[in-house]
């Protein structure tokens, strides 16, 4: 079954809360002459990421709207919400090479973007230190440095493992920690088995309460009563726009659980608690220490 990417929770947290390149030059190898950087268009947070973590930041031109970190990315145009870009939009940057999120779309654009004289790479996702490292090689050789990606992934893969061997020396009894998407209008949407969230909890050491089925779904109150979590974890939503502790836990679906008895919330930043990029073991660690301590 198709596991759930970053990018697809973006898309349903919008819908639940209403609102490389040819003839670049290589940096592992040397090249006969001046060669004009390749215009590279980032599509998804975890591919922009990978991009900058490689050095490569200076070769963007473009990025889509999850792309926000680092801070030097929020500087480039913004092409649209990866989930429903326009062709029009993605073209009139003028980019050489498109490097996207599994997931990007619609279909339509996609087809539109691959019929056109740009070389369009595909970063496949995947939720644990193998698959970051694949799209760290897949981003490297695209961009004609596989021994930056080389050392990079080296170090994303040793830092996760380290990570989560910090995480499983944790005693028991473990946490049970329900993420949760969205509480819009009062209704849950949580994450169950097959979703970044699932797998982030469960490298940090805890147990995701939403047990029995796979992918995003909205929760019923009884569900939410038996999955009985010590822990609500989301996303962290700058401004206004976040749910508060004091609201969330007024709600019927939590307000018996034991997550309500003792108030813990715990939000982190989404793409890096979901991106499944170069801060995954950040996350773990960060995600960790709040749930069992320093």
């Amino acid at each position: 079954m198709k596991r759930q990417s970053f990018g697809a929770v973006m898309a349903l947290w919008v819908a639940a809360s209403g609102v490389f390149a040819s003839g670049s030059a290589s940096a592992d190898q040397p090249v006969a002459g001046p060669v004009p950087p390749a215009r590279v268009l980032a599509i998804g947070g975890d591919v922009t990421e990978i991009v900058y973590a490689l050095d490569q930041g200076h070769r963007l031109l473009a990025r889509d709207s999850i792309s926000t970190w680092p801070e030097a990315a929020r500087a480039l145009p913004d092409v649209g919400y990866m989930r429903a870009l326009s062709p029009e939009g993605v073209l009139s940057v003028g980019p050489s090479l498109i490097l996207s999120a599994e997931g990007a779309g619609p279909p339509e654009t996609l087809d539109v973007l691959r019929a056109a004289d740009i070389d369009f790479v595909e970063v496949t996702g995947g939720f644990d230190g193998a698959a970051i490292a694949a799209k760290i090689h897949t981003i490297g050789d695209a961009l004609g440095v596989p021994g930056k990606a080389e050392t990079l992934a080296q170090e994303v893969t040793t830092a996760l493992a380290a990570a989560k061997a910090r995480a499983d020396a944790n005693p028991d009894p473990r946490k049970r920690v329900l993420f949760v998407l969205s509480a819009a209008g009062g209704k849950l949407t949580v994450g169950g088995a097959e979703t970044g969230a699932d797998a982030v909890i469960r490298l940090a050491g805890g147990v995701n309460a939403a047990e029995g089925f796979d992918g995003y779904k909205q929760l019923t109150d009884e569900a939410a009563a038996v999955a009985a979590p010590d822990v609500i974890l989301m996303m962290e939503r700058g401004g206004d726009h976040g749910t508060t502790a004091d609201v969330l836990f007024s709600l019927p679906a939590l307000a018996i659980t034991p997550a309500a008895d003792t108030r813990t919330l715990i939000k982190i930043d989404g793409l890096k608690l979901l991106g499944f990029g170069p801060r995954t073991a950040e996350a773990v660690t960060e995600l960790n220490t709040l749930l069992y301590g320093g």
